[in-house]
């Protein structure tokens, strides 16, 4: 079992990736992360790529859950689907503007910022923003570049004499490129972009490295901002500042784009991973993705029910009294969301079958924080497991025990070392 340590330093990290290290910091000291129970924690635990019994346990036992958590903040977990839905999708009775967590715990010095931590109109207003160019006509432009990317993958991984990374050769370099596309990054930045991508999610190098990332993230934003400004290219950004010219101000901009880079980078990159795992040790999803390209769709959306990478949404704040499964929630109270629960309603935690028709699932949210880059996660599923396997028929695991995230809000591997001969 992880130490309580490990646990801490996993939280800090993952805290710091969203930019309210310096908060929690301030508030509470990272000493007192190590003091969660572990009953808190339970919606974060996984056993390999499938959530903990103990959540499964908890789901059979009511929809709605109050978790210990100390520090004076009352925190909700809900694991029922109809729940789940209710909460996600009532912004009259939750809200997600990070500063009403001040009525909570006090003052805040910093707030995340982006898609996830607005409420309407502000939220509306930024989301239009995005929108058109995450249509299905918008980026259909990508799909031969995606095409291309992971086929130039698929020739690394294969000059690769003895066992190699798939994390680091394929998970993470088909969304960090893909994401340079889509927003437009020049050819000559992108491989200090790919580096910033994955610093800001760099687990090892621990809460302060991430926070210096973030930051050196975001006045790259800026740089490449001010780049669009003089001469708008085709991308996301391009097309924004050609849409509404100065009424997006370049803060905001670069916000934005790094919302896109938070949302689509380690999410993709752990489906890409984790999906393989189960891939490779799933004989009837192996053939039917590799074989079947009438069943690649309907599997990838299995794969996104069964592993939920992004194990619990933004946390939501009660705007009133209000009852919810049962429980009685106070204004100003903390909600969360288990995706991962709620996607394994009714059915057994280990259960994952690749014939299985998904009529719909919440990986990607529900309501108006739905993920707006879903379609384009997608894409890249698509494109990328079929053609790894393809590729690579002999394709197994070189570590049948991967080490796992301890603890994360983003279920994954940090490496998956496998043998492609």
């Amino acid at each position: 079992m992880a130490t309580l340590a490990s646990v801490r330093d996993g939280l800090v990290a993952w805290v710091a990736r969203r930019s309210v290290t310096r908060w929690v910091m301030g508030r509470i000291g990272s000493r007192a992360l190590s003091l969660l129970p572990d009953r808190a924690l339970v919606p974060l635990k996984r056993d390999g790529v499938v959530p903990a019994a103990e959540l499964g346990r908890m789901s059979e036992a009511g929809p709605v859950h109050r978790l210990p958590v100390p520090f004076g903040v009352r925190v909700w977990l809900v694991t029922g689907q109809a729940e789940a839905r209710k909460v996600l999708s009532d912004t009259e009775a939750f809200s997600n503007d990070y500063a009403r967590l001040g009525a909570a715990v006090g003052r805040i010095e910093q707030t995340p910022g982006g898609l996830g931590f607005a409420d309407p109109p502000d939220h509306t207003r930024l989301r239009k923003l995005l929108t058109p160019e995450f249509t299905m006509r918008r980026m259909s432009r990508l799909v031969p570049r995606i095409d291309e990317i992971v086929t130039e993958r698929l020739d690394a991984m294969a000059a690769v004499d003895g066992p190699v990374d798939l994390v680091k050769e394929f998970a993470l370099p088909i969304p960090s490129l893909t994401i340079c596309e889509l927003l437009g990054v020049p050819y000559e930045d992108r491989a200090r972009f790919q580096e910033l991508a994955a610093a800001r999610f760099d687990l090892f190098g621990g809460a302060n490295s991430a926070l210096g990332a973030i930051s050196e993230s975001l006045k790259y934003m800026e740089k490449i901002v001010r780049k669009e400004r003089r001469s708008p290219g085709d991308g996301l950004l391009g097309m924004i500042i050609r849409e509404h010219g100065d009424a997006v101000g370049d803060e905001e901009l670069a916000g934005l784009a790094d919302g896109v880079l938070t949302g689509g980078f380690d999410t993709t990159a752990s489906m890409l991973a984790l999906g393989a795992i189960v891939l490779i040790t799933d004989p009837a999803a192996r053939s039917a993705m590799r074989d079947d390209d009438q069943a690649v769709a309907p599997l990838v959306e299995e794969l996104l029910r069964h592993l939920s990478v992004v194990q619990v949404a933004f946390p939501r704040f009660a705007k009133h009294d209000l009852e919810i499964g049962g429980a009685r929630i106070a204004e100003g109270d903390v909600v969360v969301v288990s995706l991962s629960a709620a996607n394994r309603e009714g059915l057994d935690r280990l259960d994952f079958d690749a014939a299985r028709k998904v009529s719909q699932h919440l990986a990607f949210g529900y309501g108006a924080h739905r993920c707006v880059g879903a379609e384009l996660a997608r894409m890249e599923l698509r494109a990328a497991y079929p053609a790894l396997l393809r590729r690579f028929p002999n394709l197994r695991l070189a570590d049948e025990r991967p080490t796992f995230r301890t603890a994360s809000i983003v279920h994954g591997v940090d490496s998956l070392m496998v043998h492609t001969r």
